[in-house]
């Protein structure tokens, strides 16, 4: 049986209970468990110290910094490296061997993870949702995750889901995967993007303000944001999200989990643009 890692994982966490324990037994061959709760309920906190990780509370001030970024600045790391998993998302062996690898190189400071998206039952593998690289990975003192304009009205409240991370120095690409188990099902999914088109919308309408943050993000993820930005002023906004995930990134290949997935992605493709002309309108009549 391999040492354990000289790795610390940060899990944000508030009431995932259900999802807990098994995400720490996909990390249970790292060193260093660190669980940030925001106040949970039910037994997360238990789970967590039955598994040996440590429990650390934190409060949000409704602002900035958010949980992950104040887990970065201020819980005491016991190493050098930290890996950030949420509760419904699991190591797999394959990116453990990857991580423990890592350690041993110097041409890098992070690492993206790619992550593999549960939905209907299956593994969504096209769509525009597979590959999914994120910065997962990397030495502490390094890496903050970015402030977005307006970031305590995400949608996602005290944890960072929109947000990347900045990185000082260069990142690799790991191989392995994440398995992300966000949308358990189809209410699941819709309450979540109900959520976070109201961000969005937000987000149109104040585009002509400026952008955010982001200057150290990935050229990928930069170049993405402005193709939104240039996707708001297009016509017939639902149909071409539609015709992207499912036709331009091959979501037909995914059966009918795909058409669903592709469905709803324009369904909240039009959610965003009828909120931001309402918000619109709701400007005008207060002028």
């Amino acid at each position: 049986m391999s040492a354990p890692a000289p790795i610390s994982v940060l899990i944000p966490v508030k009431n995932e209970a259900a999802n807990l324990a098994a995400c720490l037994a996909s990390v249970a061959w790292c060193d260093d468990l660190v669980v940030v709760d925001s106040g949970s309920t039910d037994a997360t906190r238990a789970i967590a110290q039955q598994a040996g990780a440590r429990v650390i509370d934190f409060k949000w001030n409704g602002q900035f910094p958010k949980k992950k970024n104040w887990a970065l600045a201020n819980v005491p790391w016991k190493n050098e490296w930290v890996f950030i998993i949420d509760a419904d998302e699991r190591s797999t062996p394959a990116l453990a061997a990857a991580l423990r690898a890592a350690l041993a190189q110097t041409s890098h400071q992070g690492f993206y993870v790619n992550r593999r998206f549960w939905f209907l039952d299956g593994w969504l593998n096209h769509c525009g949702y597979y590959p999914s690289w994120n910065l997962r990975f990397f030495r502490h003192a390094l890496g903050r995750y970015e402030k977005l304009a307006d970031s305590a009205g995400t949608g996602s409240g005290d944890n960072e889901v929109h947000e990347h991370v900045e990185l000082k120095g260069s990142a690799g690409y790991l191989a392995g995967e994440m398995e992300h188990y966000a949308f358990p099902d189809i209410a699941t999914w819709v309450e979540k993007h109900n959520r976070y088109s109201n961000w969005e919308a937000r987000l149109q309408v104040e585009a002509q303000a400026g952008g955010h943050g982001g200057a150290a993000i990935d050229a990928g993820l930069a170049r993405k944001r402005r193709l939104r930005r240039l996707a708001w002023a297009l016509p017939f906004r639902p149909a071409l999200r539609f015709f992207y995930h499912y036709v331009w990134r091959a979501g037909f290949l995914d059966g009918y989990r795909g058409f669903v997935f592709c469905r709803l992605m324009a369904w909240y493709e039009f959610l965003s643009a009828a909120k931001a002309r309402e918000l619109q309108g709701a400007g005008r009549t207060k002028t």
